[in-house]
């Protein structure tokens, strides 16, 4: 009997398993998703879109690409500056997300650089802390 049990947990904890690196497969991003969906929807769209005028799209958007140093310290520290994205000029500031980790501006900026079409690449948490460093030293 406790053979059985043992056998009929272990093919649970197997299924289990399998179950949880299928979700991660298909979406290896879910946490960045949970994210983005919770600070970063509002303003920039579920589909990445931004408000037309007012808030810049991360769907296809050339700064991602170009500024993806910036990204993490506007994550967490906001921005006010004007930025030009696609061509179009976008003045409205930013507010800054400031409770995120280090980790969880990377499973963020990862979404992105993932979702909509885009395809910017993995951007490791290490290289957001190095950002996040220097961003903070320049504004010192």
């Amino acid at each position: 009997m406790k053979r059985m049990k043992t056998f009929f947990s272990g093919c649970i904890l197997a299924f289990l398993g399998m179950a949880f690196l299928n979700a991660c497969q298909q979406n290896p991003y879910k946490h960045g998703e949970i994210l983005y969906e919770g600070f970063c929807a509002s303003c920039h769209m579920s589909d990445g879109t931004g408000l037309i005028g007012n808030i810049p799209p991360l769907k296809g958007s050339d700064f991602l690409i170009n500024h993806k140093d910036q990204v993490a310290c506007i994550i967490r520290y906001g921005i006010a500056d004007t930025l030009v994205v696609n061509g179009s000029t976008y003045s409205q500031p930013m507010a800054g997300i400031p409770q995120l980790s280090d980790i969880e501006i990377a499973n963020i900026i990862n979404y992105i650089n993932h979702a909509w079409e885009n395809d910017y690449g993995f951007y490791p948490p290490a290289e957001v802390k190095t950002s996040l460093e220097n961003c903070q030293t320049k504004g010192k």
